[in-house]
């Protein structure tokens, strides 16, 4: 059996990662986020379609068996390389720290910008699709303008602390990539930390608005004030459980243990 890996070892796999992600042409950036945006739908999409099949004969069950259906979007990212707002936090942040290299500030805004705005795009695009009458069977059509009616009657403080956990489990998830070595655990982990994401549910930023995209395109009254709250209150809970709970914290024990080492 392998080892598992030092913190100071995840450290410098995740550094690696970040240069990988931070150098990134514009074309590239861009196609991949678009990529991510459209294949977290498939997550959504199978959530709304178990979800349906399996309620009017188990009820809340079905909130949970939908739970596991979404962990497979997030198992199709972690295999495509895709680019994942909040899931991008940790590496990059660990190649500015090894480098002690401020100016990379600019490089690090413009993955995060991108990586944002096309992974709402591409996710966009292929709600539009889903929504023509006859591509999802009522049921589930209705499944997922459900889960856009809980978004609207969320109180922005409870989307705020369930943003908070959202942001910490999606951006733990990368820490955690770089600290095993197979295939396997890597599908293993994408998997669970899908399922725990909509078991809560918990906010990331992108699933919740394209949740309420789906809603908006099946009749749902949400205004564009009401998207505008989401959006904002659960960017802000992802960037404090992202970078504050998780990235800086794991980058905080890899820089001090290799201190302690010199």
């Amino acid at each position: 059996m392998t080892a598992a890996p030092v913190p100071s070892e995840i450290f410098r796999r995740a550094a690696e990662e970040g240069k990988r992600r931070l150098d990134q042409s514009l074309l590239e950036l861009v196609s991949t986020s678009f990529i991510a945006g459209f294949t977290i739908v498939f997550g959504i999409v199978a959530q709304g379609i178990v979800h349906a099949a399996v309620e009017p004969q188990f009820g809340d069950v079905a909130h949970v068996v939908g739970a596991l259906a979404f962990g497979i979007g997030v198992v199709l990212l972690v295999v495509g390389r895709a680019e994942l707002f909040n899931e991008n936090f940790f590496d990059p942040m660990a190649t500015m720290a090894e480098r002690r290299e401020t100016e990379m500030i600019g490089s690090l805004l413009r993955l995060w910008t991108l990586t944002f705005v096309f992974n709402l795009v591409g996710g966009a695009l292929f709600v539009l699709v889903f929504t023509v009458e006859g591509a999802l069977p009522a049921e589930a059509v209705e499944a997922l303008a459900g889960s856009a009616e809980e978004i609207a009657n969320r109180g922005p403080l409870a989307r705020f602390a369930s943003a908070i956990v959202g942001g910490a489990l999606v951006s733990l998830l990368s820490f955690l990539l770089v600290a095993v070595n197979s295939v396997g655990s890597r599908l293993v982990l994408a998997y669970l930390v899908g399922f725990l994401l909509a078991l809560g549910p918990f906010d990331h930023v992108v699933v919740t608005l394209l949740h309420a995209v789906f809603g908006v395109l099946s009749g749902v009254p949400l205004g564009f004030g009401t998207l505008a709250t989401v959006g904002l209150v659960a960017t802000a809970g992802n960037l404090v459980g992202g970078i504050g709970l998780v990235a800086t914290t794991h980058v905080a024990q890899a820089m001090g243990a290799r201190e302690s080492n010199d």
